[in-house]
């Protein structure tokens, strides 16, 4: 589980979901780290146990707590409290 403190992104490279969530947060200046889950089977296994067995991407995580999966910009703009 990530570090209480920051933002988490689960991705993978071919999402084009995941690509709009990080810019969204980029354009609103939001600091985050990503995941890779196709690269790190720990990360993989949190998503899966996450989303109830299914590789969701992006799956955020808050403190380290999971909040969204495959958000819109309208819930990104919810959680983080910017415009979308």
């Amino acid at each position: 589980m990530p570090e209480a403190g920051g933002v988490t992104v689960y991705v993978t490279s071919w999402c084009g979901s995941c690509r709009s969530a990080l810019r969204f947060l980029e354009d609103h200046s939001i600091a985050y780290e990503t995941v890779d889950i196709e690269e790190d089977e720990a990360a993989d296994a949190l998503v899966m146990s996450l989303n109830r067995g299914n590789r969701s991407v992006p799956t955020v995580l808050v403190d380290g707590e999971h909040v969204l999966t495959e958000p819109s910009r309208a819930e990104l703009a919810a959680q983080f409290g910017v415009d979308a």
